[in-house]
């Protein structure tokens, strides 16, 4: 191929050509989340070391998990997961081959944010309730 043959070739289209979407900001937050959820069961694993090896260092484990950090960090954990698990189902039910039409991942994509909000809401209701 000649240098002139390339360059009258088109080139991937650039960032700024795409119209940012609810599809694309899943596709994003489950890779983000999935991120979240590693770092966030490494706590957790923390927290269940601290649990067995008791006194002074479960009781500082535990203050942070009560403080207004720790709190905000539960509550997204929990989001985390939540929307993890119904995006991942997303795309267990895009593996049968069906819902892969723009309009329906569109309104799954929404689904599966609206979804995780109620998931985490209801769960951090119950646990605060303990």
């Amino acid at each position: 191929m000649t240098k002139g043959a390339s360059a009258s070739r088109p080139l991937s289209p650039h960032i700024q050509i795409w119209r940012f979407t609810v599809t694309m900001a899943a596709s994003i937050t489950h890779r983000g989340t999935g991120v979240a959820n590693a770092g966030g069961t490494l706590l957790v694993a923390l927290w269940v070391v601290a649990l067995t090896i008791g006194g002074d260092f479960y009781d500082r484990v535990a203050a942070f998990f009560t403080s207004p950090l720790g709190v905000i960090f539960c509550t997204g954990y929990v989001w985390s997961l939540s929307f993890h698990l119904l995006n991942g189902l997303r795309h267990l039910y895009w593996d049968s081959g069906r819902g892969l039409a723009p309009a329906t991942a569109k309104m799954t994509a929404w689904a599966v944010y609206i979804g995780a909000t109620a998931f985490a809401f209801i769960f951090i209701s119950i646990a605060g309730g303990q």
